[in-house]
């Protein structure tokens, strides 16, 4: 079992689109921990933690999102994981 930390950030069409709680019910379901949001800038920042072979089904759905959202990217940087989180939230 390989655990790792990953923050994406997610550029395109993605906030108001359910981008957010479709990636919470994804990384839930992968078993994966972290938190999901909207950013500033118009990008929606993930942070997630799990074993790698489910975050990488995570980056894999956050290419496409939900109905509605058009991904322009998906930025990825690998760390080690904190363990601080007990479940995937949304972050307001």
């Amino acid at each position: 079992m390989s655990l790792v930390r990953a923050d994406i950030i997610v550029t395109g069409i993605v906030q108001g689109v359910f981008y957010r709680a479709d990636t919470q019910q994804q990384a839930a379901a992968l078993g994966l921990t972290g938190w999901v949001r909207n950013e500033m800038d118009g990008s929606v920042g993930i942070t997630a933690e799990g074993e790698k072979e489910a975050i990488d089904t995570l980056i894999e759905w956050c290419h496409e999102g939900p109905p509605g959202a058009r991904v322009d990217r998906v930025e990825v940087k690998w760390s080690e994981p904190t363990g601080q989180f007990q479940q995937f939230s949304i972050e307001f």
